[in-house]
């Protein structure tokens, strides 16, 4: 048997163990908010520990998580050095965002239905801590390396854009890796993202009866006229189109909107939150500058207006670089074995850790387990779900690549 044989084979035998991981990660819930997240990261070390993985423990100080909105964090750190040679870091996310309604299943049950597993977070990208451990194990106990460094890294305010994680550690110097993969969701290998601005405006009016209403300003309808502007903007942004294969135009979109105190009152205050995705061509300055202006213009039409707007999360884009191509190599070619299919590598609409190491010059990709598309994993919707199969491709295409990097 060659050596890719036998990581498939461990594999195969010890898969039935890697999905009860994956259950027992799947029910200890990790909403994000509240990101209440140290307990997960707790019973995470419990059961990679028990598998014989040593795990570093680096809690966030609370006055440090304050400020993001997160209540407790604590980031995993699995090292495994074999020798000298390079440094190959593994990142997956724990936090999720809540479940939301019209589940046919339990979202913190980890059941499986015809070979799915279902759960918030088992295709985005809890999946992911179970593909890396036990790609991580099959090369250990097939033919371990003599010589380079396996790091898994497993972090909780990815819903939040990573500075009580990656960003953390790496400005506290705990890691430093030479290559990284970050958690995937797709069967593609994924090179590149979209930047997302979000955006919190707040529009001031003056509370009123509703009897006397030219006694108040309306302050829904002074932010339904800031919408309409924001929304014609977007119907612009179809004009704009990236050149990364994958990304298609920057879009935006309003998620949240609250306000008023009751059916008879004249609403004095509305908030709403607002998501811009950016194409990697685009710069976050000129993006930011430009809604506030359109807010603030719209504002400027309505008499007795006045508007607050406060940056809740700058993520920028993903620029792939160049040191990725033994990373990208590697996952093709296992991927196209394991698979039986070419797997190409391009960019996603979606945002990411990994741009926080491609920031700091640590070229990385996004690979792991998922469907053929995110679209069929349920991602941030109910019945998020993630086919076994693609869980025990994915693990193997991992570690026939890290047997690979670092060969």
């Amino acid at each position: 048997m060659t050596i890719y044989e036998k990581l498939d084979s461990w594999i195969d035998a010890h898969f039935d163990e890697q999905v009860r991981f994956l259950q027992e990660l799947i029910r200890v819930p990790t909403d994000t908010p509240p990101g209440d997240n140290a307990p997960h990261a707790q019973r995470t070390a419990e059961l990679l520990e028990a598998m014989g993985l040593p795990v570093e423990k680096y809690p966030v100080p609370p006055s440090e998580l304050q400020p993001l909105g997160l209540t407790s964090i604590t980031n995993l750190l699995v090292r495994r050095k074999f020798g000298p040679g390079i440094t190959v870091l593994l990142n997956a996310h724990g936090d999720v965002v809540p479940p939301g309604e019209g589940w046919s299943q339990d979202p913190y049950g980890g059941e499986i239905v015809n070979g799915k597993i279902y759960g918030r977070a088992a295709a985005v990208s809890k999946c992911d801590f179970s593909t890396y451990a036990f790609a991580l194990r099959a090369l250990e106990a097939v033919e371990a390396p003599r010589t380079g460094c396996v790091e898994l890294l497993f972090t909780y305010d990815e819903e939040f854009g990573g500075q009580a994680g990656p960003a953390w550690l790496l400005n506290n110097k705990l890691i430093r890796p030479d290559l990284m993969i970050a958690a995937g969701f797709s069967y593609q290998v994924i090179t590149a993202h979209n930047g997302c601005l979000q955006l919190e405006v707040t529009v001031h009016g003056k509370m009123a009866h509703a009897a006397i209403p030219e006694s108040g300003v309306d302050a829904l309808q002074a932010t339904v006229h800031i919408l309409q502007a924001l929304y014609a903007e977007n119907a612009r942004y179809r004009q704009v189109r990236s050149a990364v294969e994958g990304i298609t135009h920057p879009y935006l979109n309003v998620g949240v909107i609250e306000g008023g105190t009751n059916t008879n009152v004249i609403p004095g205050r509305v908030r709403f939150k607002l998501d811009r995705r950016m194409i990697p061509e685009e710069d976050p300055a000129k993006v930011e500058v430009t809604l506030r202006h359109i807010i603030a213009a719209a504002a400027a039409q309505c008499s007795g207006i006045t508007v607050d707007v406060r940056r809740i999360l700058l993520a920028r884009a993903m620029q792939p670089l160049p040191g990725n191509k033994p990373l990208v190599k590697a996952l093709q070619k296992h991927a196209h074995v394991v698979f039986g299919e070419p797997i190409p590598a391009l960019g996603t609409p979606l945002y990411t850790d990994v741009r926080l190491f491609c920031e700091a010059g640590i070229p990385g990709v996004i690979y792991g387990a998922g469907p053929r598309t995110v679209l069929e994993s349920h991602a941030k919707r109910a019945d998020e779900r993630l086919d076994l199969e693609d869980l025990r491709r994915a693990t193997k295409v991992i570690a026939r690549s890290l047997n690979d990097l670092l060969l």
